[in-house]
């Protein structure tokens, strides 16, 4: 048995919507943004159907997993399916404003309820929304510095 889960936000940038969806977009620059992401590894292809691996830090354990692109619109938005100890759909779109870009993150999740427990359930998901939360502000410096 499992609960799903979700969090959406959006954040404005002021920065050009293409170099925004650029900075979000490359795997590789996930630690510099997503807090406890530990390392991004074996990344193959481009767009829909891109794969990677990854180890992310919660609970102060180390969970591996492997995400796959299954939408994707270039310089605007993509959807990855997340495969690991916590199943997850996250997904990133950017929109040109007037002097920037709103950027918005939204991420559904499976949480194992049988393995976690329910306290335990209840303080994942309000981390989880926390580090998104602090990821949209990382981006926000990164791309305003």
């Amino acid at each position: 048995m499992s609960r799903i889960a979700s969090w959406k936000n959006s954040i404005s940038i002021h920065a050009p919507a293409d170099q925004v969806f650029a900075y979000v977009d490359e795997p590789m620059n996930y630690p510099t943004w997503l807090p406890n992401m530990v390392e991004v590894r074996n990344v193959i292809g481009e767009g829909i159907g891109q794969q990677y691996e990854w180890t992310f830090k919660m609970g102060g354990l180390l969970h591996r997993g492997q995400t796959v692109i299954v939408e994707y619109v270039p310089h605007k938005s993509a959807s990855h399916q997340i495969i690991g100890n916590i199943d997850a759909l996250w997904e990133y779109d950017v929109e040109p404003q007037d002097e920037g870009t709103l950027l918005t993150i939204g991420v559904e999740y499976s949480v194992p309820i049988p393995v976690l427990g329910r306290l335990a359930e209840h303080i994942v998901v309000r981390e989880l929304g926390r580090q998104f939360d602090v990821a949209l502000q990382n981006v926000k410096d990164v791309m305003e510095a």
